[in-house]
């Protein structure tokens, strides 16, 4: 399993980027993978090829109308491990 977290966004179409954000998050919510949407992009948590299929599908989506795109990936993955994106966030709370 592996949690990519990524933020991706036409470069040049104006300030406000929510409509395209949008746009991605729907065939985020299309596709099924776990995920997590925040202030700076989007945790996916599956298989290398759930994970950037989405990816992919997010960015044949804005290359429709975005002469120029900015896309930023990082992957974690670990063996085995599953529904980590939480256990993480548990974990730290935890010890707070």
């Amino acid at each position: 399993m592996i949690m990519a977290e990524f933020s991706i966004f036409p470069v040049g179409t104006g300030e406000s980027l929510s409509p395209y954000v949008a746009r991605c998050t729907k065939i985020i919510e299309e596709c099924g993978v776990k995920n997590q949407l925040h202030a700076m992009g989007t945790i996916l948590e599956g298989s290398w090829d759930q994970v950037f299929g989405v990816i992919k599908r997010c960015f044949e989506e804005l290359e429709k109308d975005c002469p120029r795109i900015s896309l930023n990936i990082k992957v974690d993955f670990r063996k085995g491990e599953s529904y980590r994106m939480d256990a993480k966030v548990k974990a730290v709370l935890s010890k707070i």
